[in-house]
């Protein structure tokens, strides 16, 4: 089963949730409105669900999530939540091949909210890097990742606002920063809490696993040690990137993301066996639930 973790799509109910608001962020027709950022005109062909699942004929599942750098998880929940609602009401009625992540906010942690999510389909939690940059943030949003059982956690970057940079900025520096972050501080504070969390971290978690050297020469300890449980996904990155990813962690645990309609899928010409390891057999592992014994 072909699988692509990260895509993003605004189906009819979310996109009508944000053009009701009149504090951003928000949708004025079909110009995204954010505090801090100039405003952004969406492409209304990127969020056709129709159109989207023609471009996904080879996959036999593609993931969609909220888009986290609106800050939408960051809202007073009383703003968050008509937002998310919205957008899980939308995503599981979307059709194949479509599945989706479930959102949450972090201003305000409600499991029953998230059990309500997974109970109508969704695969698994997103989470914004910005949230879990720390110990003090994996501590907070403890109880959604206890709630999450056998599914996964997928780590997304967050809200990234930088005035007065190329349009390149936000996706060059600050989401590769926050990637980074998010890495080490679950290697640090999250993985004893959460012995058993499958977690995947968009965008090669901004290739903080190649910098496993200089941790261990600074008194770490982390070269050596993968995680079988912790994966990484291959959003706007190329082969030379994921290359050195896989001398690093292995092939185990690389997954295909494209981050569409941003980017697409990266074309990794490692042969077969690699192919099938990255877009069919690691998802797997990544999604797949065990069975309770009878």
């Amino acid at each position: 089963m072909a699988v692509d973790v990260h895509q993003h799509l605004w189906p009819a109910p979310f996109l009508d949730a944000l053009r009701a608001r009149t504090v951003n962020p928000r949708l004025d027709g079909w110009t995204l409105l954010l505090d801090g950022e100039p405003a952004y005109e969406v492409n209304p062909a990127d969020h056709d669900p129709a159109a989207r699942a023609k471009l996904n004929s080879t996959l036999d599942l593609a993931l969609v999530s909220l888009s986290s750098p609106l800050g939408i998880e960051h809202l007073p929940p009383d703003e968050a939540w008509p937002l998310i609602d919205a957008f899980h009401e939308g995503a599981a009625a979307l059709p194949q091949p479509f599945g989706f992540w479930a959102s949450a906010p972090v201003t305000g942690i409600s499991v029953p909210k998230l059990e309500e999510a997974l109970a109508a389909g969704a695969l698994g939690l997103q989470l914004p890097a910005t949230a879990v940059q720390d110990e003090q943030g994996f501590a907070h949003v403890a109880p959604l990742l206890d709630a999450l059982g056998e599914r996964p956690l997928f780590i997304h970057p967050g809200p990234a606002s930088a005035p007065g940079t190329p349009s390149w900025w936000p996706a060059v520096v600050p989401y590769v920063q926050q990637m980074h972050a998010s890495w080490y501080a679950f290697q640090a504070f999250g993985r004893a809490r959460h012995p058993r969390l499958k977690v995947c971290f968009a965008l090669l978690a901004g290739l903080a696993p190649l910098h496993a050297e200089r941790q261990i020469t600074r008194g770490g300890s982390g070269r050596g040690l993968v995680d079988p449980s912790v994966f990484v996904e291959t959003s706007s990155y190329g082969p030379r990137a994921v290359d050195a990813v896989v001398r690093e962690l292995g092939i185990d645990v690389v997954v295909n993301g494209s981050d569409r309609p941003y980017a697409e899928a990266p074309v990794l010409d490692f042969g077969p066996a690699a192919r099938h390891a990255i877009t069919v057999a690691n998802p797997a592992r990544l999604l797949t639930r065990k069975e309770p014994s009878s």
